[in-house]
């Protein structure tokens, strides 16, 4: 990734005439799709001649759309959009494929991802990862702390969301392993990736005596929330596991702070770069593959020191 992105930047900068690239973001106020658009906008302006025109959708489908059709209109070279319903997308695709503007999705899968139609491509994390990492390092911990039986809850993200389906589908597959068949998931609701729902939702099932040896959750915004819970009604944080996914900032600082048991590095800024490089390819006609996946990796306390830079 680093070798193409070096090597686009170099043949971007020998372009005479700039490009123009329009990026619709599911929602700015997202500390995750926050380092995924600075990732952006930091390779745009490092390949020269480049500019982004980013727009927030506000986690509006309609809105986002809206700017597509924006973008088409205004004649942009390429279109990079993260989706904010990732079952809403094929309007996004016909739209720019009807214009004959390249169009690259980031971060979030399209519904459509294998039927895109040409100059279309799709640049993120392979979802199947995240959640199987993270699931696998709880297993591990509850074996280490000597649970022979453990109970455990889930936060999900947008129901909406690719990812949010498929992480929580990754815990169930690791659950149904010989190897991890000992843990009983005793709740799941979504807490639509939001550290607030996330509080808000532990507060639910603290109140309603629910009993759970770890707490596993589509994102770290939504774990963090469930520790802001936890610490508030007095549990101690050496007496339950807490895993989030995305190695933010905030969530490195929790690992740091011993609140936080087990993340899962996603590369915002390597999405970032990628995606770009994938639509100015497609802009000058270049071969690029419809997936391209930069890989999730397991962040723990052993390791986090090799992470507290990133993201």
């Amino acid at each position: 990734m680093v070798a193409l992105a070096t090597t686009l930047s170099a043949s971007v900068a020998s372009v005479a005439s700039a490009e123009t690239v329009g990026v619709s973001m599911a929602l700015f106020d997202d500390n995750f799709l926050t380092v995924l658009r600075n990732g952006m906008q930091d390779h745009a302006s490092q390949a020269g001649n480049v500019t982004l025109q980013v727009e927030d959708a506000q986690n509006d489908v309609g809105k986002q759309l809206s700017q597509v059709q924006n973008f088409v209109a205004a004649g942009v070279d390429a279109i990079v959009v993260n989706p904010v319903d990732t079952d809403a997308t094929v309007a996004i695709s016909q739209a720019a494929a009807a214009a004959g503007i390249p169009l690259v999705y980031v971060n979030r899968q399209p519904v459509n991802v294998d039927e895109l139609p040409e100059k279309q491509a799709f640049v993120a994390s392979d979802e199947k990862q995240s959640g199987t990492l993270q699931t696998n390092e709880v297993c591990r911990l509850l074996k280490a702390a000597g649970k022979t039986e453990a109970n455990i809850v889930v936060m999900m993200g947008e129901l909406s969301n690719q990812a949010a389906r498929v992480r929580t589908q990754d815990i169930k597959d690791v659950i149904a392993t010989p190897d991890c068949s000992f843990i009983k998931i005793v709740e799941e609701q979504t807490a639509n990736w939001s550290r607030t729902q996330g509080a808000d939702l532990m507060t639910n099932w603290l109140s309603a005596g629910i009993q759970f040896d770890a707490v596993i959750a589509n994102n770290d915004e939504m774990a963090i929330g469930a520790i802001q819970s936890l610490k508030g009604s007095g549990r101690a944080m050496d007496d339950v596991i807490v895993a989030g996914i995305d190695a933010t900032q905030d969530a490195l600082a929790a690992v740091a702070a011993g609140d936080l048991d087990v993340t899962v590095f996603q590369n915002a800024a390597g999405q970032g770069s990628g995606a770009v490089d994938a639509a100015l390819k497609l802009a000058r006609g270049e071969p690029v593959e419809k997936k391209v996946y930069v890989p999730f990796e397991l962040v723990t306390p052993a390791n986090l020191k090799n992470y507290q830079a990133k993201n």
